[in-house]
């Protein structure tokens, strides 16, 4: 097969669940030696989890530059103390590496500077806001993962120059985030006594409903599907909407594994089928990809207009 002439750039989101200081030096060790081009780095969902510092963070993005990677520092999502925005101005300011913002304050912090990326927490829901987000040093922006693929195509017609799409192509979907620490609270703690019991839950806890469907995934303040998000079927679909970047979002297995099965279907390399059936194994409450067809985020392609999908 010959490749098609337009191939996105793989990039690898920041880790979402609070890992050890140990397993996250260990997991990125892995990832330098995959074909991934982008890797962000950085606490994006709770502020209480200090695996690393800041210096850590930019040493191992000077490692991970060093195997020929572009390294962007990712934000919190949600700023609630004076302390969190002080931690925010240092992440902004450091000199070394683009930041993706997850929110407007980090927004405001980056405007006007050497340029920054807008995440997926970032309400970008119109072409009006990308454009406004444009004049203020915008160089790449994440569609929001609730939106479709006919929003998207809206949005690219009219896209700023200069201004990258990524997608977020594989994971979990991060669906909200709140005051409330859900982890704490279902092991009945209070959130600023937490005990850290998110490091319990590498991939997040998982919520069931009544009739024992997978439903939900509990990330401490965060809510994310069971489902495990998945765009490589409509690779053809992506390329022919002109999106630059793919991204897959970490889990704390085969994460090596689904990069080299998206790198290899974008270099026609082996057949999508094939390669959706083998990473299925690495979805532990199966696949979903509602929110990309204007369906029910939790829907799947292949069980659409039946009530299947929410079971495992």
């Amino acid at each position: 097969m010959t490749p098609l002439t337009h191939t996105p750039r793989l990039a690898l989101g920041p880790v979402l669940y609070y890992w050890s200081r140990d397993d996250l030096f260990a997991f990125y060790e892995t990832i330098m030696n995959t074909p991934v081009d982008i890797v962000y780095l950085g606490e994006t969902v709770c502020a209480k989890r200090r695996s690393l510092r800041l210096d850590d963070w930019l040493a191992l993005g000077e490692r991970l530059a060093d195997a020929g990677k572009q390294v962007v520092l990712s934000s919190l999502a949600l700023i609630e103390a004076e302390s969190e925005l002080k931690a925010l101005r240092r992440l902004c300011g450091n000199e070394r590496f683009l930041v993706e913002a997850n929110d407007m304050a980090a927004v405001q912090l980056l405007a006007g500077r050497t340029g920054f990326v807008a995440g997926p927490f970032v309400n970008i829901y119109n072409q009006q806001t990308l454009a406004a987000l444009a004049r203020l040093g915008l160089r790449r922006w994440v569609m929001p993962v609730e939106l479709s693929r006919d929003t998207l195509a809206a949005m690219q017609a009219q896209r700023p120059d200069a201004v990258e799409t990524e997608l977020f192509a594989f994971g979990r979907l991060p669906l909200a985030l709140s005051a409330r620490c859900f982890t704490a609270r279902a092991h009945n703690l209070p959130k600023d006594d937490c005990q850290f019991r998110c490091l319990d839950y590498p991939d997040g806890m998982l919520l069931s409903t009544q009739d024992d469907a997978r439903f939900l995934a509990l990330n401490g303040i965060q809510t994310q599907s069971a489902q495990t998000y998945t765009l490589l079927h409509e690779i053809d679909d992506i390329r022919s909407l002109g999106v630059d970047v793919l991204r897959i979002s970490p889990q704390s297995h085969h994460t090596p594994a689904i990069i080299q099965a998206f790198a290899d279907v974008l270099q026609s390399r082996r057949d999508v089928a094939q390669v959706q059936a083998d990473i299925g194994r690495y979805m532990p409450a199966g696949p979903c990809d509602g929110y990309w067809a204007g369906r029910p985020g939790l829907s799947w392609k292949a069980t659409a207009g039946t009530t299947t999908h929410l079971s495992t």
